[in-house]
């Protein structure tokens, strides 16, 4: 609740993120999919979707946020790099990946 209330949203056609900074030594996330994006079944496979794409670049996520990651219905009909692109893009946008 925190996160969407305090925190700054970050748009792409497949994802929303929220972020929020916290006071922990480490980052949060929360994946979450509306009954938009379809029936049970639909969203568990959207959060899926988004879990395995966060494992890629969750080396380079920054300390200290609370990252709140909602699913679009195209999620589900994108193709599995664009679901990974989608993920970085957003990361990157909300400044929330470290220079390696």
């Amino acid at each position: 609740m925190r996160v969407r209330r305090t925190g700054k949203s970050y748009a792409h056609p497949l994802i929303i993120l929220i972020a929020s900074p916290n006071e922990r030594s480490n980052s949060r996330f929360g994946i979450s999919a509306s009954k938009a994006v379809g029936g049970a079944v639909s969203r568990n496979r959207a959060k899926r979707r988004i879990r395995a794409a966060i494992q890629s670049c969750l080396a380079a996520v920054k300390d200290g946020w609370d990252i709140l990651l909602i699913a679009r219905a195209p999620l589900l009909k994108a193709e599995w790099p664009q679901v990974c692109e989608a993920v970085h893009a957003v990361l990157k946008r909300a400044h929330l990946l470290d220079d390696i």
